[in-house]
């Protein structure tokens, strides 16, 4: 058993040490220590062995356990920090500065600080199906909260999503526990438009999943996301909501920046604009990820960046952001 240990420990460490992106390292980290490793089938083998083979194998399969995630735990700091410094000399110099659309600025804001907080990053499906966008988020087939989103269905059989949600499930099945994601992309709905409301927009989802989660945990990460944006402590309450996919469930709003609380066409008027949909993810949830409620907690939420970008630039109309007006996309230069 020895050799064997040793020899996937060398596999490990060869494919950690290949590995450029922090999915592919997820990834990675699965096979070797997920449920369905087959580190995991010699530490559950321990069980049928004698008294003594115990004491040897025990100790050494956690000694190499430990040191291989301590590897996995240096991978992901060294790409999280590692940043392309080459410059090919010979390429002409262009003066005129570059731009960023303002919800690519918020995104990157958003994914740094939680990046920093032990988030990994990762890209979802805009083309989903049903199961990830509804069901397994205890959405069933004739639950009510389908109708509070009027869905883009395809010819092929799947939808384009309507939030990013989804990715939680597909993170949960494909990595092990303890997790912490996050994931920005583009949603589509099926909205009369207006100031405030477009039928294709960007948000980002985050998840927790881990033992003794509670809410202040989650509290706790909105606050510093919204600092990070705004580079100051901002107006926002915290009220009960409904998700069907956490429980309980809570709305974040914000005081509105385009009028300053006084209200205005962007916040309808009220002064306070929903910026947050978040709350401890439901039981059942983690039920269909195969994953026991009694033992493991998390939070979720799903931040709206579009309108997240509305108040951190004071866009007072949302169809300026999908316009394609270069005229507007100057306004945001490279720093």
């Amino acid at each position: 058993m020895e050799e064997k240990i040793n020899d996937l420990i060398l596999m490990a460490k060869k494919e950690i040490s290949d590995v450029t992106k922090e999915a592919d390292l997820l990834n990675i980290k699965s096979k070797y220590l997920g449920k369905k490793s087959e580190f995991n089938a010699l530490l559950a083998s321990l069980k049928d062995m004698s008294s003594e083979d115990k004491k040897v194998f025990g100790p050494l399969l956690n000694a190499r356990k430990k040191e291989l995630e301590q590897l996995f735990n240096d991978k992901f700091d060294s790409l999280s920090c590692k940043i392309d410094l080459s410059f090919d000399e010979s390429l002409p110099i262009n003066i005129t500065k570059g731009s960023l659309h303002p919800v690519t600025i918020v995104a990157k804001e958003i994914t740094d600080v939680l990046k920093r907080m032990g988030f990994t990053v990762l890209k979802g499906y805009e083309m989903e199906d049903d199961y990830h966008n509804f069901e397994a988020l205890n959405i069933p087939k004739d639950h009510p909260a389908r109708d509070m989103q009027d869905t883009y269905y395809l010819d092929n059989g799947l939808l384009l999503r309507t939030q990013t949600s989804g990715d939680q499930i597909h993170a949960m099945e494909k990595y092990d526990l303890p997790l912490r994601i996050c994931s920005p992309g583009r949603v589509f709905r099926n909205e009369d438009l207006d100031a405030s409301h477009e039928n294709t927009f960007f948000q980002i989802e985050g998840m927790v999943v881990d033992k003794n989660i509670k809410v202040e945990n989650l509290i706790y990460v909105m606050r510093e996301v919204l600092k990070e944006v705004f580079h100051q402590d901002v107006k926002v309450r915290l009220r009960p909501g409904f998700f069907p996919f956490t429980e309980p469930s809570f709305e974040m709003d914000m005081s509105c920046l385009i009028c300053g609380g006084k209200g205005c066409s962007t916040c309808k008027g009220g002064g306070w604009i929903e910026l947050i949909g978040c709350g401890m993810v439901h039981p059942n949830v983690l039920k269909n990820c195969g994953i026991d409620p009694d033992v493991y907690t998390g939070f979720a939420f799903g931040i709206g960046l579009t309108r997240l970008a509305m108040m951190k630039y004071k866009i007072s109309d949302i169809r300026y952001l999908n316009s394609g007006d270069l005229r507007f996309l100057d306004e945001f230069e490279i720093e």
